[in-house]
């Protein structure tokens, strides 16, 4: 055999194997597709003919003490873009419909660049019935842009309540990144106040419609006739300490006035009302807010986002007295028969600390009837700084409540260690310490501060932390789950809340008392007056009290900022709201349960 005829044999044999090398390869593939890889490939088919489009979930609701919806949820339209589809070319007759800017569309689906251009994109949520109509008569022409029915909160139930309930806002891609699993792209979460601190519950499982389309993405009809669409679940409701009649006075109230107002349930630290004002209006939060109206609340020099109720720190004047009534009773410096003499005021060292009268000699409660600060200015001497500290810590002041709403300021409560931070040591002397007496100096504290520990003082030592939520209703089951929050319970003489008891009884309710202001007529009240010294201005004027003086039910706690007397301005406010609260017409004494189910 010649070389020729060899070389056309070893041809034939290469270019059979490749032949046959080949065909091996594309039988395997179409075995490994078929059969290996087919679950594969129908998901990807699936994925080509069936659309699938988020049903959004409701949050939960929120219910006063009383089961009245405070704050629901409504339907709105959103105007969305299906990037894949859309033409950029309808960029200027939409922008113009919509009465934006140019560029807005651009800049909106630039953002959203980094995901599937299949997955749509909002461009107008809470959109007008005028665009919807223009959408509807003009939809031939409109390419790749659909509207879609969402859901937005509702705030129509009367009560504002914007420091307390605080608003949800469109996920941003940081928090998209973390929590993936859960939320997708345009999605709402909590972002301040008990949307945010409670956001785990209130949100709910979103469902799921399943469409066929044909290869231009135009409905066909329903996948498998829905079966197996996923109803989405409703978040669970949350059961709030608040009352509403008791809200809505404190907010009526405050019209036009700046400062705050907290009102507790003693025995269970359930917040009953919460104000700071001026607040801003949470219907603008409901859907996106315009840069215009968050410029404007920025701008605000009455800092109406800022929460006066528990990021604040005021000196809290003479609603202070009877924390160093308390220090010098229990530690038994001072007992029920001791007098110190008043003659108008103290001389300390070249400064003469002065009083509001001329009382001679004067117990412990008929000092704190009568505000008598020669009496506290003596007193806190006689304590001195470190036992005063220590009890003031004892009723949670320089430090956070832990309320759950997370925005909170811990005040300033001083002790040597503080003065040798900011003076120097032994650079300030014993005559820091009169001022403290009365409530004023170096000492800051937060009207929920103030709220919690006339709430002690009410209940004898006893109570929980602040907090608003009481409970949630199971989504599935419509179980009533309690929440439990820390106890607190102070180790102080029962004798020592008596005689404080006594005192702020006498102060509303006796001649002679500071706080008539604040009387009812058919409740007895309980409580003491401020007057917090403001070097800009106007004093504040401050009120804390309980009621009813026996078995007390709310403890509250007012501040109103640059108006003078707390005997004038504040005591009426607190009276008016513990009136709301506890001078009520017979509710109907459905069960929780029944009001559950009938919601459900």
């Amino acid at each position: 055999m010649n070389d020729s005829s060899l070389g056309s044999i070893v041809r034939k044999r290469i270019l059979s194997f490749m032949i046959i090398g080949f065909t091996a390869i594309v039988i395997f593939q179409l075995f490994k597709m078929q059969l290996l890889d087919n679950y594969f490939y129908v998901e990807k088919s699936m994925e080509n003919s069936v659309k699938k489009k988020m049903i959004p979930a409701p949050r939960g609701v929120f219910y006063d003490r009383n089961f009245n919806v405070i704050v629901s949820n409504k339907p709105a339209f959103s105007i969305e873009v299906l990037p894949s589809e859309y033409n950029v070319k309808q960029n200027t007759l939409i922008e113009n419909v919509l009465n934006v800017k140019p560029g807005y569309i651009s800049n909106i689906l630039a953002a959203n660049k980094r995901y599937s251009p299949h997955i749509p994109v909002k461009i107008r949520r809470n959109s007008d019935f005028a665009f919807m109509a223009w959408m509807n008569e003009n939809k031939e022409m409109l390419e790749g842009i659909d509207y879609d029915i969402e859901l937005q909160r509702d705030y129509s139930f009367g009560i504002n309540g914007s420091h307390i309930f605080g608003y949800t806002k469109e996920i941003s891609a940081s928090q998209l990144r973390e929590r993936r699993s859960i939320y997708g792209m345009g999605d709402y979460i909590g972002f301040s106040g008990i949307e945010k601190q409670y956001e785990d519950i209130l949100r709910g499982n979103k469902g799921y419609s399943l469409t066929l389309v044909d290869s231009r993405q135009r409905t066909i009809g329903r996948y498998l006739e829905g079966n197996e669409d996923t109803s989405p679940t409703k978040g669970n409701d949350l059961i709030l300490g608040l009352d509403a009649d008791a809200q809505l006075t404190a907010e009526k109230l405050f019209e036009g006035k700046r400062g705050a107002l907290v009102a507790i349930e003693p025995t269970t630290g359930e917040i009953i009302a919460f104000l700071s004002s001026p607040s801003y209006d949470l219907s603008k939060f409901a859907s996106v807010t315009s840069a215009e109206y968050w410029d404007s609340l920025s701008s605000d020099m009455e800092k109406p986002i800022f929460n006066r109720a528990t990021q604040s720190i005021y000196p809290p004047g003479s609603t202070f007295k009877m924390l160093a009534a308390i220090a010098a009773l229990d530690a038994g410096i001072i007992n029920e028969k001791t007098t110190i003499n008043c003659p108008g005021g103290l001389q300390f060292g070249d400064r003469f600390f002065k009083c509001m009268h001329v009382h001679g000699r004067i117990g412990v409660v008929e000092a704190i009837k009568k505000s008598c600060n020669t009496f506290f200015y003596q007193l806190i001497l006689k304590i001195g700084l470190e036992t005063w500290s220590d009890y003031g810590k004892q009723f949670g002041f320089g430090q956070r409540t832990g309320i759950d709403i997370q925005e909170e300021s811990p005040g300033i409560l001083p002790d040597s260690a503080y003065y040798d931070r900011v003076y120097g040591k032994r650079k300030w002397t014993k005559g820091f310490l009169v001022s403290l007496g009365i409530g004023q100096g170096e000492l800051g504290a937060s009207p929920l501060q103030l709220a919690k520990y006339t709430a002690l003082i009410a209940n004898n030592g006893k109570s929980y932390e602040p907090h608003f939520v009481r409970a949630y209703i199971d989504k599935h089951t419509s179980e009533i789950i309690p929440l439990s929050f820390n106890k607190i319970e102070l180790d102080i003489d029962q004798k020592v809340f008596d005689l404080i008891q006594e005192g702020m009884f006498k102060v509303v309710n006796e001649p002679g008392g500071t706080a008539g202001n604040a009387k009812l007529d058919n409740i007895e009240v309980s409580g003491k007056t401020g007057t917090s010294q403001n070097p800009h201005g106007k004093n504040h004027a401050l009120f804390v009290g309980f009621a009813p003086s026996k078995n007390p039910k709310i403890a509250i706690a007012v501040l109103v900022e640059n108006v003078g007397f707390g005997s004038t301005h504040a005591a009426p406010i607190a009276r008016e709201v513990i009136k709301a609260y506890l001078d009520k017409k017979e509710i109907k004494n459905d069960s929780l349960k029944e009001k559950v189910a009938k919601v459900n």
